[in-house]
């Protein structure tokens, strides 16, 4: 029999936020082409047109200052990158560090530090 590998289910990360929706904003993600964004992935903020993205601390456009949490997984099947409606935790919550979703190669401890700065703490 075949393993079910099950994905990570919106706000699993999630161990406490503020009431109603306040640790909670719905913005614009830009996904790259063919490519899944799973809740959990840490964004951060393109400065020039306000649109969150992977968080990446190599660049110097916004992205490298993360800026919240993805709170459900977003999917562009398409074959050119896409803008889709997101909601995203980012202030006032603590979250389980294990489950947060980094791009390859980042700096995960600054990118903690900058969570840490909107009063998101990540909890082992």
């Amino acid at each position: 029999m075949a393993a079910i590998n099950e994905g990570q289910y919106p706000g699993e990360f999630l161990l406490a936020e503020l009431p109603g929706t306040i640790s909670r904003d719905t913005v614009t993600v830009t996904v790259a082409a063919a490519t899944t964004l799973s809740p959990g992935t840490v964004l951060g903020q393109i400065t020039a047109d306000e649109k969150y993205v992977p968080y990446d601390d190599a660049e110097s456009d916004g992205r490298e200052d993360a800026a919240g949490v993805l709170y459900g997984e977003l999917v562009n099947d398409g074959l050119a990158e896409a803008d889709m409606t997101g909601v995203i935790i980012n202030r006032d919550a603590e979250v389980r560090s294990a489950d947060l979703v980094w791009e390859v190669g980042v700096d995960e401890d600054r990118g903690l530090a900058d969570l840490r700065a909107l009063g998101i703490k990540a909890r082992t």
